[in-house]
């Protein structure tokens, strides 16, 4: 793994997650193990209204931290109730935090290829809808990651569990001088939160 990238989980380790929150998180949790438990593949799709921001920063770092503690046969996803393109913002921030990424392509919804660690595959990222042929269509979790796509999506087919875990949106900070800081907030919150999660896996 990128050693600014160990640098910045080494702080999200640190971070104390309260105890609503740790329970927003114990279902995906517990579903994780009971995967584990029955040697099951763990399929989670991330899901936000447009699939550019919160989303995308949920299947990234809970790709990571799975590899960080060596849990095995995750596989993460992201989608929207629409495609947009994933913000630009989401890229520069999680560079500065230590991630490697590459911009595939130039059209109005670019594919980046994410990298935690040199000899991994690259997490490819792109926006699309929550049921895009990229994604698992049965035997996934679906996270709700926003409370407009948790409320306009009460039914995700194929999901074996929908598991509202909703952060707050940092698009309300753009184009303003706390746009960089407030993404950077967001983004660790979710990395700490998805530290605690893998963390507690037993394998």
């Amino acid at each position: 793994m990128f050693q600014n990238l160990i640098t910045t989980i080494e702080s999200c380790s640190k971070t104390t997650i309260s105890i609503e929150r740790k329970e927003v998180v114990r279902p995906l949790i517990e579903y994780i193990q009971t995967k584990i438990d029955t040697q099951q593949s763990i399929r989670l799709n991330f899901i936000c209204t447009h699939n550019s921001r919160r989303s995308h920063l949920s299947q990234i770092w809970a790709q990571t931290m799975a590899f960080h503690f060596d849990i095995q046969n995750v596989f993460c996803y992201s989608g929207g109730t629409e495609a947009t393109a994933m913000f630009p913002k989401v890229g520069e921030t999680l560079t500065n935090q230590g991630f490697q990424i590459q911009q595939l392509s130039s059209d109005n919804n670019p594919v980046y290829a994410v990298k935690y660690d040199e000899n991994e595959a690259a997490i490819v990222c792109f926006s699309k809808t929550f049921d895009d042929a990229f994604n698992p269509t049965s035997e996934f979790a679906a996270i709700m990651t926003c409370s407009s796509a948790d409320a306009g999506c009460p039914f995700i087919a194929g999901a074996e569990k929908r598991l509202p875990i909703r952060y707050e949106d940092p698009k309300a900070f753009d184009g303003t001088d706390l746009m960089d800081v407030k993404y950077a907030e967001r983004s660790l919150e979710i990395a700490s939160e998805m530290h605690h999660v893998f963390s507690q896996i037993k394998k």
